[in-house]
């Protein structure tokens, strides 16, 4: 049985007369540099319990290599007969998360378009179920990510599994492709994998879109391990929340933080001050500084380890951590600010 495509209908031949199928859905899967997960990804898509005639997966490269590359076609090869097309698009980058969803649904022939991520696993009756809920003027919907976790987690643990309770969120979530035209997709200039789905469902909300909650839904979403001092690297992605605040202020405060980090402000500014009393001979304004300094940061650092790991290791990269990461998180919300032109603290 072969197929071939024509608009957004399918045809399949089942020895006699091609037989037109309208194609519903097309699955986009940004994906960079990871093909042991991206196998996983996709052979959870593949075997969908759902027509395979009536949906496609496009796997969008953001960083085109071999690797990615030889699954996709390991997947279209075994689901040529009897399974869902399963695309490749190679696109040089990376651009990011963002552009990847963009280049694929713009490729896309289905009327809906579902998005996930490459590191995630669907359960058999993910599409069944998210599509059963596009009903009447229903024009977008979001799923249920479960973030399976055994024993006391780390911090980056713990944090990571708040995932579970995000709203719409790209790794599960379906819209309407003309929703998308008329919003224009996703906002590339969010580059890393951070706040580009909130830019998007708060658009959808703006634009005063139908959308709906499927819990039945289901991704499976695996805590990926993390490095020593991970927390360091991710700080940098608060540069985007300058952009997301510029977007849509109100929304920002109502949904993702209500203040600013004035805890973090306040660290550095006893920082600066305990700098400030040592160079000047200040010593009675150096050391008070320096207490604020102690208790804020201690603070921070308790907060962190609350429910998590008491292991030697995790309790050090926690102290260390919590000592650089509200210097850095001022930095890279100054960086966003300026880049951005937004007064955002």
């Amino acid at each position: 049985m072969h197929a071939r495509a024509a608009g957004n209908r399918v045809f399949r031949d089942h020895g006699g007369a091609p037989t037109p199928v309208e194609l519903m859905v097309s699955v986009v899967v940004p994906t960079c540099g990871r093909p042991e997960l991206l196998n996983r990804c996709v052979a959870s898509l593949v075997l969908q319990k759902f027509d395979p005639d009536r949906f496609e997966i496009i796997v969008v490269d953001d960083r085109p290599s071999d690797a990615n590359r030889a699954v996709v076609e390991r997947w279209a090869q075994h689901a040529a007969d009897s399974g869902p097309e399963v695309i490749y698009i190679a696109s040089p980058g990376p651009h990011g998360p963002a552009a990847a969803r963009n280049r694929g649904w713009r490729a896309a022939r289905g009327d809906i378009i579902a998005f996930t991520d490459d590191d995630t696993i669907a359960s058999p009756d993910w599409l069944e179920n998210g599509l059963r809920a596009f009903r009447g003027d229903v024009q977008a919907v979001w799923g249920r990510i479960v973030m399976p976790l055994s024993g006391t987690p780390t911090d980056y643990e713990k944090d990571a599994k708040n995932l579970e309770t995000a709203e719409f969120v790209t790794a599960n979530c379906f819209c309407r492709r003309k929703m998308l035209e008329n919003i224009d997709g996703f906002d590339e200039r969010f580059r890393f994998a951070w706040r580009e789905d909130s830019d998007l469902y708060f658009r959808l909300l703006d634009f005063q879109a139908h959308i709906v909650h499927e819990p039945k839904a289901v991704i499976t979403h695996p805590i990926r391990p993390a490095g020593w001092g991970v927390s360091l690297s991710q700080v940098k992605k608060i540069q985007f929340d300058a952009l997301l605040f510029k977007k849509h202020p109100g929304r920002y405060r109502e949904k993702i933080r209500a203040t600013p980090r004035w805890d973090f402000y306040l660290i550095v500014a006893s920082i600066i001050a305990v700098i400030a009393g040592i160079a000047t001979g200040a010593t009675n304004v150096a050391m008070i500084a320096g207490a604020i300094w102690l208790i804020m940061t201690g603070h921070f650092c308790y907060q962190r380890l609350k429910n998590t790991s008491r292991s030697f290791s995790h309790v050090v990269e926690m102290i260390i951590t919590s000592v650089l990461i509200p210097p850095l998180a001022v930095y890279w919300r100054a960086v966003g600010a300026f880049k951005f032109r937004v007064g955002f603290i």
